[in-house]
């Protein structure tokens, strides 16, 4: 066997704190290494030429590179060896940068174990079998999960290329939080009438079927082959008969359900619809408020919907699509004001969330668009805005920032200015952070032009003294407490992952941070692809996201979509558990054990009982592998015996 071992500088990245020559020199000396050299930049194009002409000169069988993580480089290089005539798979890589030249400035215990590493790499290369994926149709339709702006626009994409979309939205109408807003910075446009068209289109679409008011009751399969089960569920309205007339709103008499739609701004009937401009525009029974579920007795709304479309009688519908790719796009939530008892949230009523405050900007919300106060509907003259409430705070659990409530505090306020001429409007800030197009000037011109009073500083606390709202907290630039007597105050909650987001991450069998928002396969290269195959994110289900930022990131999964959908059949990854059919005692451990349901029961012709591994559905984990009491399931590249050699080759010198 003839191993070669190429040895990256990688600029100084990692010849700057290990002696790559002296690795060099020792790989040499290890068994079974015929080659060893160093390159600048193995990764470059010249570097590539480099390890295919020393394979065809010297005769390798086998190649360990030296250099970054296999995130970054493997497939690149995997790609490389297979031009040469090598199977991809007699390829090893040891990650000499993160592991080694980045963890300390000791230039001899970094060279160390370096050479260590590199070992490793070359006993496991020696172990190395070939390995061939196979080949599997696909079915090219694909699942598109939320229907806020991303995910209608990676939807639509998707449609215009040519493919059949399933568009799961679990409220009663798709727009999400978008929807909800009043204008939309920096332009100060109409939010849902840029939004509208893009919601009519989705409807009208040909190749778009809509389940709104729905949810993925479940998930199995692999890329190009998902099974999807959605639960319906019930509205006790009929949408093939309802028109949206609104005659059964009109005449319900259960006038305090929640309004989920203008989160509780003002109470709503127990049938609505949630915004004019909803679609569908099909009306939903609150079952939670209707007095026909509470009492027992009312059915107004039957006796006056001329169509005949309630049904008190509705249950929830299982029904179950084939896709082929899911486009995650399920938004992002707000932190319940309770948690921030400091600022009164969910004591006073003077003192609302952001999103609150839109809905009653928005000329479509509940006080068709005048400024009042909740306590007394009394015009507001003096409104306190307070950024940051509830983010970058670690002791609430939310270090990170969330992104665009600068910029909406800066539009709200300009906003306020023009519906209340004489009003002033000031904004507790930590700093502003403004770095998108047009967005430093945007909160410019609010100060500027507005008068929009920005002081830097935290609020301590608020608490109601009659009819006002005492706002308390420190200005950092002057070094002086501040009070202000406020008749209206503003939080700009932070930005949260949704409540089931975790759950659907199980069901997807994707990877998600510890606040709740899904992880990318990489930040930089790979930013709308999760290590899951198939399953692509958009909006911010990944993190706080503005608008040009989810739609972007709409398009770009739909882009992904189209160009794994462009070949009739991919390939499946054969680095996945295999079973030993002599072996096996059939104990079953494994089936429990794998999360992504690939192993199965499987009867012989002796009537022995065996597990059997579903090859596409397997996601090469290794749980299986290290479960089997007997050994009889092993991950292919990564055997037993491979793992024992690397423990071998380190202990045993």
């Amino acid at each position: 066997m003839r191993v070669g071992v190429f040895i990256c500088h990688c600029g100084n990245n990692i010849a700057g704190t290990v002696e790559v020559a002296k690795v060099a020199e020792a790989a040499r000396m290890m068994p079974g290494v015929a080659f060893a050299t160093t390159y600048m930049y193995t990764c470059s194009e010249p570097g590539q030429e480099e390890i295919k002409e020393a394979i065809k000169r010297e005769k390798l069988d086998r190649v360990v590179v030296a250099a970054c993580s296999p995130r970054m480089h493997e497939v690149t290089f995997r790609r490389t060896v297979e031009k040469t005539g090598l199977n991809r798979y007699f390829f090893e890589m040891a990650n000499i940068r993160e592991h080694c030249s980045w963890i300390g400035e000791d230039k001899e215990l970094n060279t160390n174990k370096a050479i260590e590493a590199i070992k490793l790499a070359v006993e496991k290369a020696k172990q190395n079998k070939p390995l061939f994926p196979a080949k599997f149709k696909i079915n090219k339709r694909v699942l598109v999960i939320g229907g806020g702006v991303a995910g209608m626009q990676a939807a639509l994409d998707c449609a215009d290329g040519g493919l059949d979309v399933v568009l799961v939205e679990k409220s009663p109408s798709v727009g999400g939080m978008m929807a909800r807003l009043d204008k939309t910075f920096p332009t100060v446009d109409c939010s849902i009438c840029i939004l509208g068209p893009k919601m009519v289109d989705v409807s009208q679409h040909e190749k778009i079927n809509l389940y709104a008011y729905s949810e993925i009751e479940e998930i199995k399969g692999y890329v190009g082959n998902y099974q999807i089960k959605i639960r319906k569920k019930a509205t006790y309205v009929d949408w093939s008969k309802c028109t949206g007339c609104g005659a059964c709103i009109e005449k319900c008499p259960s006038r305090n359900a929640f309004d989920y739609f203008n989160f509780g701004v003002a109470p709503a009937r127990a049938i609505n619809i949630p915004f004019p401009q909803a679609i569908p525009k099909k009306a939903k029974i609150d079952a939670q408020f209707c007095r026909q579920f509470i009492k027992g007795k009312c059915g107004v709304c039957a006796k006056f919907c001329p169509v005949g479309a309630i049904n008190y009688e509705m249950k929830d519908e299982i029904v179950t699509e084939d896709v082929g790719a899911i486009i995650v796009a399920s938004g992002y939530g707000l932190i319940d004001l309770d948690k921030l008892p400091e600022y009164g949230g969910g004591r006073y009523p003077d003192v609302i969330s952001g999103i609150q405050y839109e809905r009653i900007l928005n000329a479509s919300g509940p006080t068709s668009g005048h400024i009042e106060r909740p306590s007394d509907h009394a015009e507001p003259k003096t409104i306190v805005f307070v950024s940051c409430a509830g983010s970058r705070d670690k002791s609430i659990g939310i270090p990170y920032c969330s992104n665009f409530c600068c910029m909406y505090i800066a539009k709200q306020a300009i906003l306020t200015k023009d519906h209340i001429p004489d009003s002033r409007s000031y904004v507790f800030y930590m700093d502003i952070r403004s770095p998108g197009k047009g967005y430093d000037e945007f909160t410019r011109r609010a100060q500027e032009e507005y008068g929009v009073q920005y002081i830097r500083g935290r609020v301590s606390r608020i608490y109601p003294k009659g009819k006002k709202m005492i706002v308390k907290g420190a200005d950092t630039l002057l070094g002086t407490q501040v009070e202000i007597e406020a008749d209206l105050v503003v939080l700009a909650t932070a930005v949260t992952a949704t409540t089931d987001a975790r759950t659907l991450a199980e069901k997807l069998h994707i990877s998600y941070d510890p606040h709740g928002f899904y992880v990318e396969s990489h930040p930089k290269l790979r930013p709308v692809e999760t290590n899951t195959s198939g399953v692509f994110l958009a909006g911010a289900c990944q993190g706080p996201k503005d608008i040009p930022a989810s739609v972007g990131q709409g398009s770009a999964a739909a882009a992904k979509v189209l160009s794994i959908f462009s070949k009739d059949t991919l390939e499946s990854d054969p680095q996945i558990a295999r079973v030993n059919t002599n072996i096996c005692v059939g104990c079953r451990k494994c089936i429990g054990t794998c999360p992504f349901g690939a192993i199965e029961e499987q009867q012989l012709r002796d009537g022995r009982i065996i597990a059997n591994v579903i090859e596409t559905v397997c996601a090469g984990c290794g749980i299986c592998n290290s479960t089997c009491p007997c050994g009889a399931i092993q991950l292919q590249h990564f055997t037993d015996n491979q793992l024992l050699a690397e423990v071998n080759a380190l202990c045993l010198t």
